[in-house]
């Protein structure tokens, strides 16, 4: 299985940090955020690794490099020229990368969760990991019943922005500028969208009080 990183966003929240530095590129315990990812998607097995760039991001090219530093190969998914086309619009530029099932991890979440090169989706055509909802996003985006996502139910969870996903969900959408969560919403309705709840650490370093809170306590 193959990985991608959602890496092209302008991190509006995290100014001036972000002025001149791609958010990814932030440190974490005095490495780039974006590494940290690199280094456990490599421990888990996954050897090849998608990363869309449009922000500044032919900076986290220089940084990374084509990945064998890290014991991976990185296919850079480039969307500096129309800009950053949001989540599901990235993963639909870079499908042809990415095989037919795949992982996807935003760039700008830290967490502990444990990637899993060896998942399979079965009938899903998404699997969707789940956390207790942080102060930010209070009301949650998503239920979660008998391992299925749900759009609404009496318990609202985030989504982490970690996902496992199958090329069906974006293949027939067209190129350009899309948000993932209404395409997430329709398979939900298609009862097609599986999910698990995790309990470990998990930070959305949305904010530069976010990312003084994760280094100065993970």
């Amino acid at each position: 299985m193959k990985a991608m990183i959602l890496a092209a966003g302008r991190g509006e929240r995290m100014r001036p940090l972000t002025d001149n530095l791609p958010k990814p590129l932030l440190h974490v315990h005095s490495k780039p955020l974006i590494v940290h990812h690199i280094e456990k998607l490599a421990k888990a097995g996954f050897r090849e690794i998608v990363i869309n760039i449009a922000h500044l991001g032919y900076k986290i090219a220089e940084a990374l490099g084509d990945g064998s530093d890290f014991g991976v190969s990185i296919t850079y998914s480039d969307e500096q020229d129309e800009g950053a086309l949001e989540s599901a619009g990235g993963i639909v530029k870079a499908l042809g990368h990415l095989g037919e099932e795949f992982l996807v991890v935003n760039a700008d979440v830290w967490c502990d969760y444990e990637f899993d090169a060896n998942f399979q989706l079965f009938e899903s055509e998404a699997h969707l990991i789940f956390v207790e909802n942080p102060e930010h996003n209070v009301n949650g985006d998503f239920a979660l019943e008998n391992k299925m996502a749900l759009n609404n139910g009496v318990y609202m969870y985030t989504f982490s922005g970690i996902g496992y996903y199958s090329a069906k969900l974006f293949k027939e959408l067209a190129y350009g500028k899309r948000a993932l969560a209404p395409i997430l919403r329709d398979a939900i309705e298609r009862k097609s969208v599986s999910a698990e709840l995790y309990s470990g650490v998990w930070r959305d370093i949305g904010t530069p009080q976010r990312l003084d809170e994760v280094n100065g306590r993970w």
